[in-house]
């Protein structure tokens, strides 16, 4: 990703995003978390991606270089950290899990201005400390860095759905499933059906934000049929995907 912004400050703000608009790639001396209040938002670096939906938010570290894009109409939160307050002491991008009551603390945070109140300064304490209650969640998909690797994933980043097996592909990319398992295991520390796992995951938050029927998304996505996919995604996510969780609007 090439570095185009640099914005010293990150905002604590909301912004309203049409789906599909994009904030292009920019870094931040300042942490930022990152919420979705309503649809789905992605986060992109040079090591992969992450989407969130209103269940979950993405901590961006300082320096981190990013882009961001929107899918379904975005109601995007942004709080800005000092480089001094890492509450999880993270120097990674990460998705954390968010309770009702770090939405309600996010919505709140951004919505009123930093009028260095003390009452701010205690909405800011509190979220704080609900941050480092958040769990991690393993929602990445790694970016591959070999040509060999990255020409496979984009296979299936092309067509969610393609059910080769990994010997099959491997025999499009030129390189035995041994070869290509390895590499796998070596530079996105997982297996290559969690990775196609969670490459579908993240098309179907996407398309699930865009207003497309779960049927069609599990199908799209790889699925043999809507209910393997709504299994995989409440154990995902704690929620079927035609519902939405408590505490979310729009």
């Amino acid at each position: 990703m090439t570095e185009i912004r640099h914005q010293p400050i990150a905002p604590t703000r909301t912004r309203l995003l049409a789906s599909r608009s994009a904030i292009d790639a920019h870094r931040h001396d300042d942490h930022q978390i990152v919420y979705a209040g309503r649809g789905v938002v992605a986060v992109t670096t040079d090591a992969g991606s992450w989407v969130a939906p209103a269940t979950r938010a993405l901590w961006v570290p300082a320096g981190t270089v990013h882009a961001h894009e929107a899918h379904g109409e975005l109601e995007l939160h942004l709080v800005g950290l000092p480089a001094g307050d890492n509450p999880l002491a993270l120097d990674t991008p990460t998705v954390l899990a968010v309770s009702p009551l770090l939405r309600e603390l996010i919505i709140a945070h951004t919505g009123t201005p930093d009028d260095g109140s003390p009452e701010r300064a205690r909405l800011r304490a509190v979220l704080l400390d609900q941050l480092r209650a958040s769990p991690q969640q393993p929602l990445h998909l790694p970016a591959p860095s070999s040509p060999l690797l990255r020409g496979l994933c984009d296979l299936l980043l092309a067509d969610p759905a393609d059910g080769r097996t990994l010997a099959e592909l491997g025999r499009e990319v030129g390189a035995s499933d041994r070869t290509l398992s390895r590499l796998f295991r070596r530079e996105l520390g997982m297996t290559f059906p969690q990775w196609r796992t969670q490459a579908r995951l993240h098309r179907a938050l996407v398309l699930l934000a865009e207003r497309t029927p779960v049927t069609t998304v599990a199908h799209r996505c790889g699925w043999s049929s809507a209910s393997a996919f709504i299994d995989v995604f409440r154990r995902t996510f704690g929620h079927t995907p035609g519902t939405r969780p408590v505490g979310t609007f729009g």
